[in-house]
């Protein structure tokens, strides 16, 4: 399977002609198969169905997406080791609530899907496809439950001095719990028709709210001790 990066938020322009065009199949793939699901159902479409409303073989979409689930959740699943990363490429005196507190508003502020935030027509058709779709949504709770704690406290263990792997476990929960609160919240106000603009600037209050009291609990976890 060819992984690449797609999504609403792909820039196109800053890559070469041939990696473009495989963003370009992928981006046509997945945006077929979401309408389709959108208009009749996850269970009721078929990859064969999905390959010729794109026109592309049916080994193609195998190509660049394994499963079909993974026309639904690939490209969200790339962003699983995110809160790692942003922890990891933070410098080493900035505590783990900040690091994550800051990615966040700035990910609110440019309407990043991940955050919620987004009332592109697609991205909300996904939302709403994982939640009436069992075995989307149990797999999205694996992946961005377990994978991203797992991933997170991986990260706060290497930060820790201390290396307590139960302070590293509560402390990944802690922020990823405000961090899913929040999104989850943006996501039903989106599929409520709200737009992502009007909503904009209460999300950006809550989640100020929502990570000052993260920080009450674990402070200047995270960052270097002089």
């Amino acid at each position: 399977m060819t992984r690449i990066a797609i999504g609403p938020g792909t820039d196109l322009a800053a890559l070469g002609l041939r990696e473009r065009k495989k963003v370009q199949t992928a981006i046509r793939i997945w945006r077929t198969a979401i309408s389709l699901f959108a208009e009749r159902g996850f269970d009721e479409v078929s990859v064969a169905e999905i390959a010729a409303a794109a026109e592309v073989s049916k080994m193609t979409v195998f190509n660049y997406f394994a499963t079909k689930e993974d026309l639904v959740l690939g490209p969200m699943e790339q962003h699983i080791d995110e809160p790692a990363r942003v922890v990891r490429e933070s410098a080493p005196d900035v505590p783990a609530v900040t690091a994550l507190h800051t990615h966040y508003v700035a990910a609110l502020a440019a309407f990043d899907p991940a955050t919620g935030l987004s009332d592109q027509p697609e991205v909300t058709d996904v939302v709403r496809l994982i939640h009436r779709t069992p075995v989307l949504a149990l797999r999205a709770l694996a992946g961005f439950g377990a994978g991203a704690r797992a991933a997170l406290t991986t990260e706060l263990l290497a930060r820790d001095p201390e290396h307590d792997p139960l302070a590293a476990r509560v402390a990944a929960a802690q922020l990823l719990g405000a961090q899913l609160t929040l999104t989850e919240e943006n996501q039903r106000r989106m599929m409520a028709g709200e737009r992502a603009a009007d909503v904009l600037p209460e999300a950006l209050a809550d989640a100020d709210r929502a990570f000052a009291l993260a920080r009450r609990g674990l402070g200047d976890y995270g960052a270097a001790r002089s």
